[in-house]
C-alpha cells in the first residue's frame, strides 16, 4: 500500500453547517478561564450509562450543591436532557471539586455549546457557536483488497470513503467491480474546533481509476439549490437512482428467473437482489419518492415500498425495523435512511431484499439503465468551470505525487 497526502495552505472561509450531533468535540483549555493554581481542567466523554451525576463526578466536580444550583437555573436543562454518548464535555474545577467553568456541546444543526461560568454562588449560562475551522486535505491510495482497507491505510476517514463510493456508484459497482491495483485520489474538507478535529467534511474533488478507466468528480453548489457532483465537462454524476440501497455490502443472491429458495425448498424466480449485511445495517432510499407501503407483507416480512417519479417503484424487504417517522405518503429523499436490515419473513439469515420495478415489471437493479439528474444551466456551467479547474488541479497534483512514489 502506497499512500500520499497533502494539506492545502489556504483557509476556507465558507461557513460549515453541521448536519449531526457535535460529537467528540475536544474543547481546548483556552475555551475556559485559564486554570490557576489549585484549579484543574478535566475532559470526559459521555458514556452510554452516564447520568449528569456520574458525568460530573468523573469531571472532578464533587460539590453536590452545584448540581442542585444548575437544575434550578433557566437554560440549564440541556445539561441534564442531552446526556448523549460520545459527546465530550470540558470542566474547570478547584481542588475542592467546586465547578468554576464548563463547556457542554449541544445537539443540533449548528456547532453550539453551553458555556457555564461561576458567578459567586450561582452561574451564568450562555449558549453560543463554537468556531469551526476548515482545512482542505488531499490524499491518494491504491486498492489491494477493499476500498475501506485502502482508505484506512491512507488515513482517510470512513465518512470520506463512504462519500467516495456514493459519488462513483453510478459508474462503478463497488460490490463487484473493484480490482487490485485500482487507484483513487481525493480532496476533502476536515472540520476542527480550537485545534481538535471534529469530523470529516465534504469531498471537493475526487478521481477513481477502475480497471484502467478514469472517473473524475467535482462538487459544485450555487448556494440556493444545494449542490452535487459533476464530471469535468459539467455532466451530473448523480443518477435519479442509487445503484445500491446499502452504503457497502456484498450481493448474496442475484436477479434470476430460477433460484432454489432456501426456506421454501423449491425453485422459483428471484425478482430482486439480496445484499448480505448484519442485522441493523442502515437501508437507504435509492431515489426521491414517497412511501407507498410500510409494514408487514407475507414472505417479505417487514417491508418498505417507495413510489418514485414516473413509472418507477422500489421495494426493501426482510427488514428488522423502520426509521423514525416512516408512514404512508411521507416524502423521502435519495440516500435517506428508511429502515434497517434483518431476517423477517421468509429469510434464511440477515440480509436486504431489494426490488426495482418499472410500470410494475421487475427489472434487475444491477443492470437496468438509470436516468440521470438534470444538467447545469449555461450560467451555472460558467461558474462551475472556474471551480473545477482549481479542484482538479489538486487531484492531478496528489495523483502525480503518488505515481512518483510508486515509481
Amino acid at each position: 500500500m502506497v499512500a500520499a497526502f497533502g494539506t492545502a495552505s489556504e483557509t476556507i472561509s465558507t461557513p460549515i453547517i453541521q448536519k449531526s450531533y457535535v460529537e467528540e468535540l475536544g474543547v481546548a483549555v483556552t475555551a475556559l478561564h485559564s486554570a490557576s493554581a489549585g484549579e484543574f481542567v478535566r475532559e470526559e466523554q459521555i458514556r452510554r450509562s452516564d447520568t449528569a451525576t456520574t458525568l460530573f463526578s468523573r469531571l472532578g466536580v464533587d460539590d453536590t450543591a452545584t448540581l442542585s444550583t444548575l437544575r434550578a437555573l433557566p437554560g440549564a436543562d440541556m445539561l441534564f436532557r442531552q446526556i448523549v454518548p460520545g459527546k465530550t464535555v470540558t470542566a474547570l474545577a478547584d481542588r475542592d471539586g467546586v465547578l468554576q467553568s464548563l463547556v457542554f456541546p449541544l445537539a443540533g444543526n449548528q456547532a453550539r455549546a453551553l458555556f457555564v461560568q461561576r458567578m459567586g454562588d450561582t452561574f451564568s449560562i450562555t449558549e453560543k457557536a463554537i468556531p469551526l475551522d476548515t482545512q482542505v486535505i488531499m490524499k491518494s491510495g491504491e486498492i489491494r483488497h477493499s476500498l475501506f482497507g485502502a482508505t484506512d491505510d491512507a488515513g482517510i476517514p470512513d465518512a470520506v470513503a463512504t462519500q467516495l463510493a456514493d459519488i462513483f456508484s453510478g459508474d462503478i459497482d463497488f460490490h463487484r467491480d473493484l480490482q487490485r491495483g485500482d487507484r483513487f485520489s481525493v480532496v476533502y474538507e476536515s472540520i476542527s474546533s480550537m485545534g481538535k478535529q471534529i469530523r470529516a467534511g465534504r469531498i471537493l474533488a475526487a478521481e477513481f481509476i477502475n480497471e484502467g478507466r478514469q472517473y473524475k468528480a467535482v462538487w459544485f453548489g450555487d448556494g440556493q439549490h444545494g449542490g452535487g457532483y459533476y464530471t469535468p465537462d459539467g455532466r451530473s454524476l448523480r443518477k435519479a437512482f442509487l445503484r445500491s440501497p446499502l452504503e457497502f455490502s456484498r450481493v448474496t443472491s442475484g436477479f434470476t428467473s430460477a433460484r432454489f429458495h432456501p426456506v421454501l425448498n423449491k425453485w422459483r424466480a428471484h425478482k430482486g437482489v439480496d445484499y448480505g449485511a448484519p442485522v441493523g445495517t442502515r437501508v437507504r432510499a435509492t431515489a426521491n419518492g414517497s412511501i407507498e407501503f410500510v409494514g408487514n407483507r407475507g414472505g417479505y416480512g417487514k417491508v418498505v415500498i417507495l413510489r418514485h417519479q414516473g413509472h418507477y417503484s422500489t421495494l426493501y424487504g426482510h427488514l428488522s425495523g423502520f426509521a423514525a417517522g416512516m408512514k404512508v405518503g411521507r416524502h423521502i429523499s435519495q440516500g435517506e435512511v428508511i429502515a434497517y436490515t434483518g431476517a423477517t419473513g421468509l429469510a434464511s439469515g440477515p440480509h436486504l431484499h431489494y426490488e426495482f420495478r418499472v410500470d410494475g415489471i421487475h427489472k434487475n437493479p444491477l443492470t437496468v439503465a438509470l436516468p440521470e439528474a438534470p444538467a447545469l444551466t449555461p450560467d451555472q456551467l460558467a461558474t462551475f468551470r472556474q471551480t473545477a479547474s482549481r479542484e482538479l488541479a489538486r487531484v492531478d497534483m496528489i495523483r502525480d505525487f503518488n505515481l512518483t512514489a510508486l515509481d
